[in-house]
């Protein structure tokens, strides 16, 4: 059998509470806390990040389902659009290079269109005076 001893029984540990110092001097209520901020954070950023909001009424989840049926098939649609240079001339229009030669690409480019046309007035009514 056992052999009773006289050595004082062993201390029991100290029960574990929030007020217990648990890491770098933190208290356990602290540690927890800080934890908590931590996730709270992260899921916070998320939600921010990706629009994972979740639809309250039957009616919102319908017209999400009624958004993205209209968005398929509208690229369905474009998908069969051909591209633009396949596209047929306009009838009546202008050919393409006659615009180019028109179009100015830029306002200084204009004025010195314009001058260019009063300089050859200009010149013309000099070579008649003299």
């Amino acid at each position: 059998l056992s052999q009773a001893t006289t050595a004082p029984p062993k201390k029991k540990p100290d029960p574990v509470t929030s007020e217990t110092v648990v890491i770098w001097g933190l208290r356990l209520w602290q540690v927890i806390g800080i934890f908590a901020i931590f996730v709270l954070a992260v899921i916070i950023t998320l939600c921010c990040i990706f629009k994972c909001r979740i639809p309250r009424t039957r009616k919102e989840i319908e017209a999400r389902y009624a958004q993205r049926q209209a968005a398929k098939n509208y690229a369905d649609k474009l998908d069969t659009v051909p591209p633009l240079n396949e596209l047929t001339e306009i009838p009546g229009a202008q050919p393409t290079e006659e615009k180019k030669e028109e179009e100015v690409p830029t306002v200084s480019g204009k004025v010195d269109k314009e001058k260019g046309k009063k300089d050859s007035k200009d010149s013309k009514k000099k070579d008649g005076e003299k």
